[in-house]
């Protein structure tokens, strides 16, 4: 679907990823993408470039659609805060042909828009971290989940901001048509790793995020210190506070209990470990912080959805 405003990379990146499967199948099948607007005119996307329809939403209702993509638009108020937008008139196109799709899956914050049409009510959904409370407060009958990647429930697909319509459109190609192939369109477009959709948006040792000086060399500490004890009682001596102001500190600078963010950063060295090294999983628990295999092996189903075995084996393949 295409509307003013729409975000570039969610229209696309999808066709791309499609496009490129017919590279990888002997006989050349696969998807025929079309590209949807209120008018055959050309719509200016948010970063300016304007892209052509081929279609009107309402030649568009008139046939069979076997896999509807609704891209997401945001807003910045005076705040520099941003918000997700839900034309009305796009709304209603979304409804529509949602009635006329086999599966309907949407990209960063095109959810708002499943949302507002009604498709996502009692259902489990994602999308991007930065509208996640405004989709959570707008739709309280959707179950919003911002940690993963995309999530699938049922015939609807919801994914994540960005780069992350890549992952969704993989996930949609290995259903189709099977894992090896969503693995080898990922090798085409130099992805690293074909990412499970569990895996969380954030990457916490990298992330930036506007600290105090205190918690910053917290973090630090933390940091080079993954093998210590690291507990609460710990930490707050070490920021001459008490447990109690520290936990408050932690959840207003990084929203995060001091435990749960000292997990965080345990799984992203461990998914380091595992990405480039040949360790047993006993010896990067204990490097991390972990203690055991099995401790480091329910923190990897929490944070991301796999076990580290699996992750280890998609990234060596």
């Amino acid at each position: 679907m295409l509307f003013d405003g729409v975000d570039l990379l969610d229209v696309t990146g999808p066709p791309e990823v499609f496009s490129l499967l017919r590279r990888e199948t002997p006989d050349a099948s696969g998807y025929r993408v079309e590209l949807a607007a209120r008018t055959p005119d050309a719509v200016r996307t948010a970063a300016g470039v304007r892209v052509v329809p081929d279609v009107t939403f309402r030649q568009a209702v008139e046939r069979r659609i076997d896999t509807l993509i609704v891209p997401g638009s945001v807003r910045m108020d005076e705040d520099r805060r941003v918000h997700a937008v839900t034309t009305p008139e796009v709304v209603a196109a979304v409804r529509e042909l949602a009635a006329r799709s086999r599966r309907v899956a949407s990209v960063c914050v095109g959810a708002h828009l499943l949302a507002a049409a009604g498709l996502l009510d009692g259902k489990r959904a994602t999308t991007h971290w930065s509208t996640a409370a405004q989709l959570a407060a707008d739709f309280p009958a959707v179950r919003v989940d911002a940690d993963p990647i995309f999530v699938k429930d049922g015939r609807v697909w919801t994914g994540a901001g960005i780069t992350a319509c890549l992952d969704l459109s993989l996930a949609l190609v290995a259903e189709d048509f099977g894992e090896a192939m969503a693995l080898r369109v990922a090798r085409q477009l130099v992805m690293y790793l074909k990412r499970p959709g569990g895996q969380s948006q954030f990457s916490v040792p990298t992330e930036p995020v506007a600290v105090t000086r205190r918690v910053d060399e917290l973090r630090h500490h933390i940091l080079r210190n993954l093998d210590a004890p690291l507990t609460i009682a710990d930490l707050a001596r070490r920021a001459s506070v008490s447990e109690r102001q520290l936990t408050r500190i932690f959840k207003t600078e990084l929203g995060a209990t001091p435990a749960a963010y000292v997990e965080s950063v345990r799984v992203e060295a461990a998914r380091d470990r595992l990405e480039s090294g040949d360790d047993t999983l006993d010896r990067v628990a204990a490097a991390c912080g972990f203690g055991t295999a099995d401790t480091l092996i329910r923190a990897f189903r929490r944070r991301l959805g796999t076990t580290p075995t699996d992750y280890r084996r998609r990234v060596r393949g």
